[in-house]
């Protein structure tokens, strides 16, 4: 197997059946095949604006060459899932997704394909988000998903009660996986951040909501953990969410949260919004699955202030 194909179906792949890979076998997997590994678990930075903050969290894990082998294929998995201008923050911030995939097409990505399963009817979304329009700009690709023929049928190996789902084939196919989910309160969960984010990827959702809706979440994760987790905490919807009432439901913080860990990066968000991430359940499951690390006090994190 070459190195390309060893991290899609190892690393990129996260927990595969009877692993309980977290981010230490992660680390050493990457030793093992030459590449950088990142020196700090989690980077935190405040004060700037996404693209900015975008810029220098990549330099202290080593740039984004570390995370994107050349000639790869990328997926990068916003949240626009609402027909909302940006300055709502019920999306992820345009300007973040551009330059994610600036980097990712300067690391020598082969393309970069952008997309989401939307609530609102996704033209509207795709098209008011600004999303659409900036990764056109960037050079990237934007792809629907809306219909159900994108998507294929996949077990999910350490699901306990999600054992199966259906998944956009861009997942399926993609050599680097980067979830950029924006941080903002959620009717449902409390918070929605990465781990829930990943709803996105998958037609069959509401048989989540059916079927306890935490566990359904730390379950998918076990089918492919994101090889970065991005958290947009830029405007933050701090009530009425997800997809929020007006712009008094935002609050501006400035922050960006990365991590090839998602349940560390989950956990660190919880924090910045306020509530401790033992409070939100399915991050308290996937640590307990150990899909990742939600003691922050256990991680490497450099805390940049622009």
């Amino acid at each position: 197997m070459d190195r390309r194909h060893f991290l899609k179906n190892v690393i990129g792949g996260g927990i595969v059946a009877g692993s309980t890979m977290a981010f230490g076998g992660y680390a050493q997997l990457l030793a093992a095949t030459g590449e950088p590994v990142p020196a700090y678990d989690l980077v935190a930075v405040r004060g700037g604006e996404p693209d900015v903050m975008f810029d220098r969290a990549m330099a202290s894990l080593g740039g984004m060459q570390a995370f994107v082998p050349k000639g790869s294929r990328v997926l990068v998995k916003p949240n626009i899932g609402w027909d909302v201008t940006p300055d709502r923050a019920g999306n992820t911030n345009p300007k973040l997704v551009a330059r994610i995939i600036e980097h990712c097409l300067q690391a020598g990505a082969r393309e970069v394909s952008v997309f989401d399963h939307t609530c609102d009817p996704w033209a509207q979304c795709y098209r008011n988000s600004g999303i659409e329009s900036a990764v056109r700009d960037a050079g990237g690709k934007i792809v629907s998903g809306d219909s159900e023929g994108y998507y294929q049928r996949v077990a999910v190996p350490g699901g306990q009660r999600l054992t199966e789902a259906k998944v956009h084939g861009l997942l399926l196919e993609a050599d680097v996986f980067i979830n950029v989910p924006v941080l903002k309160h959620h009717s449902s969960t409390m918070l929605t951040v990465g781990m829930k984010n990943m709803m996105g990827v998958v037609w069959d959702r509401g048989y989540w909501h059916r079927n306890d809706l935490h566990q359904c979440i730390a379950d998918f994760m076990t089918f492919r953990k994101p090889t970065l987790t991005v958290v947009d905490a830029y405007n933050v919807m701090k009530q009425n969410g997800p997809r929020g009432v007006s712009v008094g439901d935002i609050v501006l913080m400035q922050s960006l949260i990365v991590s090839t860990d998602p349940v560390a990066a989950d956990a660190a968000a919880a924090k910045l919004f306020g509530v401790e991430p033992a409070d939100i359940r399915h991050i308290q499951l996937a640590a307990e699955m150990n899909i990742g690390r939600m003691d922050l006090s256990t991680l490497s994190i450099d805390r940049i202030k622009l």
